[in-house]
Protein backbone atom coordinates (compact mmCIF):
# COMPACT_ATOMS: atom_id res chain seq x y z
CA UNK A 1 0.00 0.00 0.00
CA UNK A 2 1.24 3.51 -0.77
CA UNK A 3 2.05 5.51 2.33
CA UNK A 4 3.44 9.02 2.10
CA UNK A 5 6.16 9.04 4.75
CA UNK A 6 6.87 12.75 5.00
CA UNK A 7 5.14 15.95 4.09
CA UNK A 8 6.57 17.32 0.85
CA UNK A 9 6.16 20.93 -0.10
CA UNK A 10 3.94 21.54 -3.12
CA UNK A 11 5.78 21.58 -6.41
CA UNK A 12 8.82 19.78 -5.04
CA UNK A 13 11.20 18.48 -7.69
CA UNK A 14 11.59 14.79 -6.83
CA UNK A 15 13.67 12.05 -8.43
CA UNK A 16 12.01 8.70 -9.10
CA UNK A 17 13.89 7.12 -6.19
CA UNK A 18 12.63 9.82 -3.82
CA UNK A 19 9.05 9.33 -5.00
CA UNK A 20 9.38 5.58 -4.56
CA UNK A 21 10.80 5.96 -1.04
CA UNK A 22 8.12 8.45 0.02
CA UNK A 23 5.34 6.30 -1.45
CA UNK A 24 6.77 3.02 -0.18
CA UNK A 25 6.82 1.34 -3.60
CA UNK A 26 9.46 0.23 -6.10
CA UNK A 27 10.67 2.54 -8.85
CA UNK A 28 9.62 -0.16 -11.33
CA UNK A 29 6.01 0.29 -10.14
CA UNK A 30 6.19 3.99 -10.98
CA UNK A 31 7.49 3.25 -14.49
CA UNK A 32 4.80 0.56 -14.87
CA UNK A 33 2.07 3.07 -13.98
CA UNK A 34 3.52 5.50 -16.52
CA UNK A 35 3.49 2.85 -19.28
CA UNK A 36 -0.14 2.06 -18.51
CA UNK A 37 -1.29 5.68 -18.48
CA UNK A 38 -1.99 5.94 -14.76
CA UNK A 39 0.79 8.47 -14.25
CA UNK A 40 1.90 11.15 -16.66
CA UNK A 41 5.45 10.73 -17.89
CA UNK A 42 7.30 13.50 -16.06
CA UNK A 43 9.65 16.10 -17.40
CA UNK A 44 13.26 14.99 -17.60
CA UNK A 45 16.13 17.08 -16.30
CA UNK A 46 19.57 15.93 -17.47
CA UNK A 47 17.94 12.71 -18.65
CA UNK A 48 16.33 11.91 -15.29
CA UNK A 49 12.64 11.89 -14.41
CA UNK A 50 11.63 14.76 -12.12
CA UNK A 51 8.26 14.60 -10.38
CA UNK A 52 6.02 17.15 -8.76
CA UNK A 53 4.93 16.15 -5.25
CA UNK A 54 1.33 15.78 -6.51
CA UNK A 55 2.38 12.38 -7.91
CA UNK A 56 2.31 11.05 -4.34
CA UNK A 57 -1.42 11.69 -4.03
CA UNK A 58 -2.07 10.05 -7.39
CA UNK A 59 -0.04 6.99 -6.35
CA UNK A 60 -2.07 6.72 -3.14
CA UNK A 61 -5.32 6.88 -5.16
CA UNK A 62 -4.04 4.17 -7.53
CA UNK A 63 -3.31 1.91 -4.56
CA UNK A 64 -6.75 2.50 -3.06
CA UNK A 65 -8.28 1.54 -6.41
CA UNK A 66 -6.21 -1.63 -6.59
CA UNK A 67 -7.10 -2.53 -3.01
CA UNK A 68 -10.77 -2.10 -3.91
CA UNK A 69 -10.39 -4.57 -6.79
CA UNK A 70 -10.47 -2.20 -9.74
CA UNK A 71 -8.49 -3.09 -12.87
CA UNK A 72 -5.81 -0.69 -14.08
CA UNK A 73 -8.10 0.40 -16.93
CA UNK A 74 -10.91 1.10 -14.45
CA UNK A 75 -8.55 3.04 -12.17
CA UNK A 76 -7.40 5.14 -15.13
CA UNK A 77 -11.03 5.89 -16.02
CA UNK A 78 -11.87 6.76 -12.43
CA UNK A 79 -8.87 9.04 -12.00
CA UNK A 80 -9.30 10.73 -15.35
CA UNK A 81 -13.01 11.23 -14.64
CA UNK A 82 -12.29 13.20 -11.48
CA UNK A 83 -11.99 16.95 -11.80
CA UNK A 84 -12.23 19.70 -9.24
CA UNK A 85 -14.26 21.78 -11.70
CA UNK A 86 -16.82 19.18 -12.79
CA UNK A 87 -19.08 16.53 -11.38
CA UNK A 88 -17.86 12.96 -11.93
CA UNK A 89 -18.30 11.78 -15.50
CA UNK A 90 -21.10 9.42 -16.52
CA UNK A 91 -18.52 6.66 -17.09
CA UNK A 92 -17.04 7.20 -13.62
CA UNK A 93 -20.50 6.94 -12.08
CA UNK A 94 -21.21 3.69 -13.98
CA UNK A 95 -17.94 2.13 -12.79
CA UNK A 96 -18.60 3.21 -9.21
CA UNK A 97 -22.14 1.75 -9.31
CA UNK A 98 -20.84 -1.55 -10.72
CA UNK A 99 -18.13 -1.73 -8.08
CA UNK A 100 -20.67 -1.08 -5.31
CA UNK A 101 -22.64 -4.08 -6.56
CA UNK A 102 -19.43 -6.15 -6.51
CA UNK A 103 -18.67 -4.99 -2.95
CA UNK A 104 -22.20 -5.88 -1.81
CA UNK A 105 -21.83 -9.37 -3.33
CA UNK A 106 -18.45 -9.77 -1.64
CA UNK A 107 -19.99 -8.84 1.72
CA UNK A 108 -22.73 -11.46 1.27
CA UNK A 109 -20.11 -14.12 0.43
CA UNK A 110 -17.90 -13.08 3.35
CA UNK A 111 -20.83 -13.24 5.79
CA UNK A 112 -21.75 -16.71 4.53
CA UNK A 113 -18.13 -17.84 4.89
CA UNK A 114 -18.00 -16.38 8.40
CA UNK A 115 -21.09 -18.40 9.38
CA UNK A 116 -19.55 -21.49 7.85
CA UNK A 117 -16.26 -21.05 9.75
CA UNK A 118 -17.93 -20.16 13.05
CA UNK A 119 -20.16 -23.22 12.87
CA UNK A 120 -17.20 -25.42 11.99
CA UNK A 121 -15.30 -24.10 15.01
CA UNK A 122 -18.29 -24.62 17.31
CA UNK A 123 -18.90 -28.17 16.12
CA UNK A 124 -17.84 -30.92 18.51
CA UNK A 125 -18.81 -33.75 16.17
CA UNK A 126 -16.39 -36.13 14.48
CA UNK A 127 -17.74 -35.24 11.06
CA UNK A 128 -19.09 -31.87 9.95
CA UNK A 129 -21.36 -33.72 7.56
CA UNK A 130 -23.39 -34.85 10.58
CA UNK A 131 -24.04 -31.28 11.68
CA UNK A 132 -27.25 -29.80 10.23
CA UNK A 133 -26.43 -26.15 10.93
CA UNK A 134 -22.99 -26.57 9.34
CA UNK A 135 -24.60 -28.06 6.25
CA UNK A 136 -27.08 -25.15 6.21
CA UNK A 137 -24.17 -22.69 6.38
CA UNK A 138 -22.55 -24.56 3.46
CA UNK A 139 -25.77 -24.09 1.55
CA UNK A 140 -25.77 -20.36 2.35
CA UNK A 141 -22.19 -20.11 1.08
CA UNK A 142 -23.03 -21.97 -2.14
CA UNK A 143 -26.10 -19.79 -2.73
CA UNK A 144 -24.12 -16.58 -2.16
CA UNK A 145 -21.37 -17.72 -4.51
CA UNK A 146 -23.85 -18.78 -7.21
CA UNK A 147 -25.74 -15.46 -6.94
CA UNK A 148 -22.48 -13.54 -7.26
CA UNK A 149 -21.37 -15.56 -10.29
CA UNK A 150 -24.71 -15.09 -12.05
CA UNK A 151 -24.64 -11.33 -11.41
CA UNK A 152 -21.28 -11.07 -13.22
CA UNK A 153 -22.67 -12.50 -16.46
Amino acid sequence: MVHVKDEVSGGADLAIGEVAALAGIATSAIRFYERHGLLEVPERVSGRRRYDSSVLRRLAMIQVGQDAGFTLAQIRTLLDGLSAQEAPSRQWRALAQDKLADVDALIVRAQAMRRLLEDGLACQCLSLEDRDDFLAACGDWAKAKKADESSRV
